[in-house]
């Protein structure tokens, strides 16, 4: 069994808590890591305990599980390590496999990226390095995960570690980072990332077939938010509450959800910096359901909008709550199947 999860907003859809609840609850065998880089974080709280990760794959709470980082994805040695060090309570360091043709983000890259003005005024990037780490790569100066000597210990064919364990009827997660509004080729051009987010390149960041695959599940906020500059259709502005012209919209406001998203504030898990909060995108979620090939999808911060923080039973939940859920599958066409009721990987109705 092969699954994908992917973001399908603009990143910051909660995909660290959905990855860490189904590799604890489905106990799969390995997850590996595509996307980018170290630009992208996911944060996942546990037992209480909030762990913020930008390298290493957010299924580590599940001690049985491989981690794996594909050949896509970009590596901050320093990043990679320290995150290592800090989670070693998990033994992540006995785990976690890295492949070895990653590309490596260098200290030049970092440079470059924070002193492109263009990038840092009007892209306004997360000054990581990936954007010039991935230029490199293209024109072939890059140096690669073999090339350094502090990962040798962590070294593998990804690929083919990969599917050899789906020849062997392993069960594997392949964690996507940041959203599909982000895609290179998909999203926002160009307020985007350098790479593709769908989960099409998350087969090609790991080196597996798309015939592999069994569920694609696309995670959607309750509401949209974006960090930075960049087309964001239905933004809100908090001091100007608009009536929507279409039917989703209108039913949307007679569940008060402007009035409650007024009063939403949240900021990003790598750059720390206010997100931009909007309504939920009816047509971007379709979109984005279509491209990826949507088998199920992920709703999180249902709690931010309903009085059901906790609930784990879709029957426990308000008659709003679940009237919201119905809009949302009957426009995109997709059946929600997992809806996040709060931060802890607990507070999960799952309905698979």
């Amino acid at each position: 069994m092969c699954n994908i999860v992917v973001g399908g907003q603009f990143g910051d859809e909660g995909k660290g808590k959905i990855i860490s609840y189904m590799c604890l609850k489905d106990n799969y065998d390995i997850i590996a890591r595509g996307g980018v880089g170290p630009n992208a974080g996911h944060t996942i709280v546990h037992n209480g305990q909030e762990y913020k990760v930008r390298q290493i794959p957010s299924g580590f709470l599940n001690k049985n599980t491989k981690l794996y980082i594909g050949a896509g994805v970009l590596i901050n040695p320093d990043v990679f390590l320290d995150e290592i060090s800090k989670f070693n309570k998990f033994n992540i360091k006995e785990r976690i496999k890295v492949d070895f043709q990653c590309g490596i983000i260098e200290e030049t890259h970092r440079v470059r990226d924070k002193g492109d003005e263009n990038l840092r005024e009007k892209v306004q990037t997360t000054g990581s390095g990936c954007g010039p780490a991935n230029e490199d790569r293209i024109k072939r100066v890059g140096k690669l995960a073999r090339d350094i000597p502090a990962l040798n210990e962590f070294l593998c064919d990804v690929a083919m570690e990969m599917n050899d364990a789906i020849d062997e009827g392993k069960k594997i997660l392949i964690e996507g980072t940041q959203g599909f509004g982000l895609s290179l080729y998909h999203g926002t051009y160009p307020y985007v990332t350098t790479k593709d987010t769908t989960a099409s390149a998350m087969l090609s960041d790991v080196g597996v077939g798309p015939k592999c695959v069994n569920d694609v599940i696309v995670v959607l906020k309750a509401y949209t938010t974006r960090v930075g500059n960049g087309l964001f259709w239905n933004e809100m502005d908090k001091n100007k509450k608009e009536k929507a012209d279409n039917k989703s919209g209108k039913l949307l406001d007679e569940l008060k959800i402007s009035e409650k998203l007024s009063k939403i504030e949240e900021k990003g898990t790598v750059t720390g910096r206010a997100r931009r909060v909007a309504p939920f995108d009816f047509e971007l979620a379709k979109r984005s359901a279509k491209i990826n090939s949507a088998t199920m999808l992920a709703l999180t911060n249902l709690d931010r909008l309903f009085d059901c923080a906790g609930v784990r039973k879709f029957n426990d939940l308000p008659e709003d709550a679940k009237k919201f859920i119905k809009i949302i599958e009957n426009e995109v066409g997709v059946k929600v199947k997992l809806i996040s009721t709060g931060r802890e990987y607990s507070d999960t109705i799952d309905l698979r």
